[in-house]
């Protein structure tokens, strides 16, 4: 273990607006050895989220904030390669929050052994945390029903392509927000939406309200900012907003104010609008993946990856999921 050598990235400093590759600082260590109870992992992927913006904040939001110096944060799988762990031996396969580097020395307890019999995207996408987030949030939080009207942000995205998909298996009528054309054309060639809206292209209210005349019934809410407001005004009365993620603010230097009719919005249209972390529906995580698994199996549901190879390119890929580069789920293959 001590010839190995780890490289691995630290935040070099808090981003102020769009983040970039100037704001990480890559450098090299050797990889202990583990102590009583810990394990050494060989990082094979890493999953590349918004949440990985939302962790720089100073403020902790779920988890720990990542600091100025820190290794970077993020959720990966790897095969451990050194153990004095009980319960984890050489050539197992984890998933954790195993961070930004080639090796990561972590306590069994931060560590979940994973039975890959498939592809490890899979296992990193559709049938990991990705598809467990799509899952319990629409089918817990947003209980759509045969013949509602589903809109989905950022639904060419890791999580908004797979509630999407879900969406049209359990029978609703499914409209995507995404940006430019050729996305939206991938919506609708590749996952079989009914409709879905550039947001590019300005007019969001309008475009919302044109390609779902009934009203929306469930909107699931990756993004927040103008698609959020463009949904509330568009929504039926007892409708569900499932609130994902925030991506459109991550970036910004001054977070936008929230639409301020929202409360009057609750109220009259008895709206219910409801946040989640996924980590709080992992007791229930084996049969919602077996789930996940039949439907993929059937054919009724696609698993999308867009990987870039090499650690030393995951921070050009954060920058560049920010921008739209992506479609379905970011993945770094180390």
């Amino acid at each position: 273990m001590r010839a190995n050598v780890n490289r691995y990235w630290v935040l070099r400093e808090r981003p102020t607006g769009l983040v970039t590759p100037a704001h990480f600082d890559m450098r090299e260590s050797p990889v202990r050895e583990p102590a009583d109870g810990e394990a050494v992992v060989r990082v094979r992927m890493l999953s590349i989220d918004p949440a990985n913006r939302a962790w720089m904040f100073p403020s902790p939001t779920y988890k720990a904030p990542v600091a100025p110096g820190d290794t970077m944060h993020g959720f990966g799988v790897g095969e451990i390669v050194a153990s004095r762990a009980q319960g984890l031996k050489v050539g197992d396969i984890v998933e954790g929050m195993v961070g930004w580097q080639d090796y990561a020395v972590l306590p069994v307890a931060e560590l979940a052994k994973r039975d890959i019999k498939g592809s490890i995207e899979h296992a990193m996408g559709v049938l990991g945390v990705t598809g467990l987030t799509a899952y319990f949030g629409l089918v817990e939080i947003g209980r759509p029903k045969a013949g509602e009207t589903l809109l989905v942000s950022a639904a060419a995205g890791a999580v908004g392509s797979i509630v999407a998909q879900i969406g049209r298996i359990l029978g609703c009528r499914v409209v995507g927000i995404a940006g430019g054309p050729d996305k939206c054309a991938w919506l609708q060639r590749e996952l079989g939406l009914d409709a879905a809206i550039d947001y590019r292209q300005g007019g969001l209210r309008k475009a919302v309200r044109s390609a779902c005349s009934n009203g929306v019934d469930v909107y699931f809410d990756n993004t927040g900012g103008e698609a959020l407001d463009a949904a509330l005004f568009a929504m039926n009365e007892r409708g569900r907003i499932v609130c994902c993620g925030n991506l459109s603010q991550y970036n910004a230097d001054r977070p936008a104010p929230g639409p301020v009719g929202v409360p009057g919005l609750l109220v009259t249209k008895r709206l219910r609008m409801e946040g989640f972390v996924v980590l709080d529906y992992f007791d229930r995580r084996e049969p919602a993946e077996r789930q996940l698994k039949a439907w993929l199996d059937e054919g009724k549901l696609k698993s999308f990856e867009t990987i870039v190879e090499g650690l030393e390119n995951a921070p050009r890929a954060l920058q560049q999921m920010f921008e739209g580069y992506n479609l379905g789920k970011l993945l770094v293959r180390l």
